[in-house]
């Protein structure tokens, strides 16, 4: 890592590299919480830090600019920690492997964690350098933004000074986001018995798709692997008696699966007829027609081994799973008329998995229509129900709607206009930000959400633009600075 320390500007770099070194994915966050309480020690900084680790740190005005509306600047410490399978790493233990790749970072055979932490690295070289001129600062660190935005949800943000919110979390250079849509997850749960059964054990695993952030990818019709596995399971029980001893897929409910794996038992009839065989080849004969133009790289495995003796889960059961899992509708449900090109209600199935005594996935919602998304959890839950199973929601959060009034964002627009001599774009967004969060909170904030170029956030291919952090982070010091009318 010691390239990543020569980058300039260097110490929004030396923060990235330190938070890198810090395991952080959702849900595994003390850590990286209790380092940004000991920066904020460290530099004499007012903060708090809250039950749900959350951290708010407070830096006063510079002189000149105690009259000024003070500012919040606002990202998430927690990440989505993936990693490529053949890698077998441990996300909760290993730092990340960071490296430069001419004009970006990545993270080898794990995802990178640039969203958010170029936000947090951001905040931290600005707190701590006394030559920016800003307004009062409330730098404001949340956490579990990935997994339903739950830091955003419990932080308390009533005393705050800052009635103007910079949100950092946004992956499009000069792309200024004024909206975002809603969302929920729905876990659909579907609790098993396990009987013992014996019989010649497969293996079928999908992999190689790109997979993808579930709010900015969705409409690239990209293949997901466990909805691929629903239907090759489906076409198989139509042949056969097989049963189900493991089911894999996915690694965080709002990315697009990559991988998907399912081990089942078959008894000795259809093992002597070639029918695992045959239905696979089928099945994958169709999937690489499908999907040659948008997800080329999908591949196949079958493997088999005999003479075993495996804990299933019941037929029965079994059957209910699959009639939802194929059921259940996946990916853009409709666009918008008011907007050409962006997405307003979609969903995902992002994780499958087999337990002791359940058997489950998960459906990422996002729509910027309210009735349409407690439309679509109604129906999904329904088909749920209909089965046999449950379903719980968790992570349900507003959007954020479009203002046609901003001071603050009439500011962030001409100080861009000046620094890149150029127009800057203002879009409403289909992924999720916790600005619609905040403003439940606080109706008076005034907010604008920017972000230096990502792509492929969410996954192991995720790569950071150096240049582009260069030029948002001298960017947001311009912003700080300047001084309203």
């Amino acid at each position: 890592m010691s390239t990543i320390y020569e980058l300039e500007p260097k110490r929004v770099f030396y923060y990235f590299a330190e938070l890198c070194k810090i395991p952080h994915g959702s849900g595994n966050l003390e850590q990286i919480s209790d380092y940004l309480v000991s920066f904020a020690k460290e530099h004499q900084l007012t903060y708090r830090q809250d039950a749900a680790l959350n951290v708010i740190m407070t830096k006063e005005a510079s002189a000149g600019y105690e009259n000024e509306p003070g500012i919040i600047l606002q990202g998430h410490m927690d990440m989505v920690a993936v990693s490529d399978p053949e890698a077998n790493i441990d996300m909760l233990m290993t730092p990340l492997q960071v490296a430069v790749d001419g004009d970006e970072l990545y993270a080898e055979h794990t995802s990178l964690g640039g969203d958010d932490g170029i936000a947090v690295a951001m905040a931290l070289a600005i707190l701590e350098d006394d030559s920016i001129p800003h307004p009062h600062l409330d730098v404001v660190i949340t956490t579990n933004e990935e997994t339903g935005m739950d830091g955003a949800r419990d932080i308390d943000i009533s005393t705050l000074k800052g009635t103007r919110l910079f949100n950092l979390d946004s992956e499009d250079e000069g792309h200024f986001l004024a909206g975002c849509a809603g969302g929920a997850r729905v876990d659909h749960i579907f609790e098993v018995t396990k009987e013992h059964v014996k019989g010649t054990c497969y293996t079928f695993r999908i992999s190689g798709l790109q997979g993808g952030h579930s709010g900015a990818e969705i409409h690239k019709e990209r293949g997901n692997a466990n909805r691929l596995m629903g239907r090759f399971l489906w076409r198989l029980q139509q042949a056969c008696d097989f049963r189900l001893t493991t089911l894999d897929g996915g690694l965080a409910d709002n990315a697009i699966p990559r991988d998907c794996t399912a081990i089942f038992i078959v008894p000795e009839e259809a093992v002597q007829e070639g029918v695992v065989e045959l239905v696979a080849a089928g099945f994958t004969k169709d999937i690489k027609v499908e999907y040659q133009t948008k997800d080329p790289q999908v591949t196949t495995r079958l493997e088999s081994a005999q003479n075993v003796e495996a804990s299933c889960i019941d037929q029965a059961t079994q059957k209910r799973f699959l009639a939802a899992l194929v059921a259940m509708p996946n990916g853009v449900q409709a666009m918008s008329a008011d907007v050409p090109g962006l997405v307003q209600t979609s969903l995902n199935n992002g994780v499958m998995h087999i337990d002791m005594d359940r058997v489950y996935f998960v459906t990422s919602i996002r729509s910027s229509v309210a009735s349409e998304k407690q439309a679509l959890l109604t129906q999904i839950m329904t088909i749920t129900s209909l089965a046999g199973g449950r379903n719980e929601i968790r992570g349900d959060y507003p959007g954020w709607a479009y203002r046609k009034e901003s001071p603050f964002r009439d500011l962030c627009l001409n100080v861009y206009r000046e620094m890149y001599d150029k127009e800057p774009i203002v879009e409403a967004i289909h992924a999720g930000v916790e600005c619609g969060l905040l403003l439940e909170k606080r109706p008076d904030l005034d907010c604008i959400s920017i972000g230096p170029d990502m792509k492929d956030i969410h996954t192991t291919g995720e790569r950071l633009s150096i240049s582009s952090t260069a030029r948002v982070y001298e960017y947001v010091k311009r912003v700080l600075a300047a001084k309203s009318k």
